[in-house]
């Protein structure tokens, strides 16, 4: 991924999450979220650029960004060691179910072995049950760990998913 992708990939992630979680994250939230203000805090981060993550974008044969992952070191208390978080993985919404994300996930996989990570570690929310399908078809399966987010005062359920490389 470039520092040009950016609002593209900004793009893909506010669609992905209004087409993905509708139903799930309360409205007003996803009402919330402008490709606009993504693309500036996706900015903010990129050139702050820390260090072991990495950001990977799927590209169609018109060199046109159709997908988007993010993986760096795993965000646990420590207890888990020489492990990768997949922080995000985004598909152009029209495009679900082509293969992108299949793709963005087998790099993702590669870069990981590449940085000696020998276990993926992802969180989903409970109740985004497509998200799991595809997950646990790529060969994750729930680890028991749980934890919850707040969006715009409701609290959502997340589990961890798990896959040794």
């Amino acid at each position: 991924m470039t520092e040009t992708d950016v609002p593209a990939v900004s793009a893909i992630r506010v669609t992905g999450w209004k087409a993905a979680y509708a139903g799930i994250v309360p409205q007003s939230f996803l009402d919330g979220m402008t490709v606009e203000a993504e693309t500036q805090q996706r900015c903010h981060h990129f050139k702050r650029s820390s260090e072991g993550i990495t950001n990977l974008v799927a590209v169609d044969t018109h060199g046109r960004v159709v997908g988007w992952a993010c993986l760096g070191p795993f965000r646990g208390d420590g207890t888990i060691t020489n492990a990768g978080e997949l922080y995000a993985l985004y598909v152009q919404p029209s495009l679900i179910g082509s293969g992108i994300g299949r793709t963005l996930l087998e790099a993702v996989h590669a870069q990981a072995h590449a940085d000696g990570f020998d276990l993926v570690l992802l969180w989903v929310l409970t109740d985004n049950t497509t998200a799991r399908r595809f997950y646990e078809r790529a060969g994750y399966a729930a680890d028991g760990a749980v934890q919850a987010d707040d969006y715009d005062g409701v609290s959502l359920s997340e589990v961890r998913y798990r896959r040794t490389l």
